[in-house]
């Protein structure tokens, strides 16, 4: 089954240094209700790089827990070793989750034909669906559309969350995407333009907010009504690159905290909270500001 809609990356809620269960289950009973397609806990959106190991077996855990099987579920779990990935996604084989988003390899830059072998080592260690995740202005490295297309051949590498920054690359991947395989845009703001052409969905942080937007905007390209898929997404065009415009999740985590659906905008050390001045500019944004009344 291919892999569609609008999925969630959540956040990590924190107060004291600590996570905030009783708001992380208020978000996952929030979201399941909002038409998305998944849940994907422990991205860069929820601030992996910051969790203990103890923390992360504890997010699966408590994400199986609060969905209760209403939606899948997809944990982050990457790296840059690829033996220390396949123990971790081991761990993840206790619960019932149907798969991993596994980032390309980062920091020691491997070539194409490393980045096959990580993948390909990965999915035979394992039963679990596995979303390849490129995203080189964070690894260092591009993954070829070449290879996309050897790692598609493994039958539980199901899909790509794509975010490599290129246009030509996307549009040319999008154009002659591998055989029952999923493309799901990571660039928020190219989310219209890629289900256009064809792709699946996205993964989208921003569609925290705005939830049912997002899903009435794929729903519609779906159903061959594009001018109106248009017409609702230019309302989304205007505040998704604010939620940028510093350091995700932090943008995230303030609109959440001043919608009540977090107790805490915490974010863990090396990230800060935002600006006065981006807080500024998202309380007058219209989109948002029609949720902050």
């Amino acid at each position: 089954m291919q892999l569609t809609g609008v999925w969630l990356p959540i956040i990590t809620p924190f107060q004291d240094d600590k996570i905030d269960y009783k708001s992380y289950k208020r978000l996952i009973d929030y979201y399941v209700g909002k038409g998305i397609s998944g849940i994907i806990p422990l991205g860069t959106t929820g601030e992996i790089p910051t969790l203990s190991d103890y923390e992360f077996e504890e997010m699966i855990a408590k994400t199986e827990e609060y969905v209760e099987g209403r939606l899948p579920i997809y944990a982050g779990v990457g790296g840059n070793c690829t033996t220390k990935v396949i123990n971790k996604v081991k761990l993840a084989e206790k619960y019932k989750i149907e798969g991993i988003l596994s980032v390309c390899p980062y920091y020691n830059r491997p070539n194409q034909e490393g980045i096959h072998a990580h993948f390909k080592s990965i999915a035979e260690a394992s039963p679990l669906n596995i979303i390849v995740y490129n995203i080189p202005y964070r690894t260092g490295t591009n993954i070829e559309n070449e290879t996309i297309h050897r790692l598609a051949e493994y039958k539980n590498i199901v899909g790509l969350k794509d975010s490599c920054g290129d246009i030509k690359q996307t549009m040319s991947l999008l154009l002659n995407t591998p055989k029952d395989f999923s493309i799901l845009t990571g660039e928020d703001i190219l989310f219209y333009l890629t289900l256009t052409l064809g792709g699946h969905g996205g993964i989208l942080a921003s569609s925290h907010l705005n939830t049912e937007t997002f899903v009435d905007v794929y729903e519609k390209v779906k159903n061959n009504d594009t001018e109106a898929a248009l017409q609702i997404w230019k309302q989304l065009y205007e505040f998704i690159p604010l939620l940028f415009k510093e350091p995700n999740p932090a943008p995230i985590k303030y609109c959440l905290s001043k919608l009540g659906l977090i107790e805490s905008s915490e974010l863990r050390l090396p990230l800060t909270q935002i600006s006065a001045e981006l807080q500024e500019k998202l309380d007058r944004t219209e989109v948002l500001g029609k949720l902050f009344v």
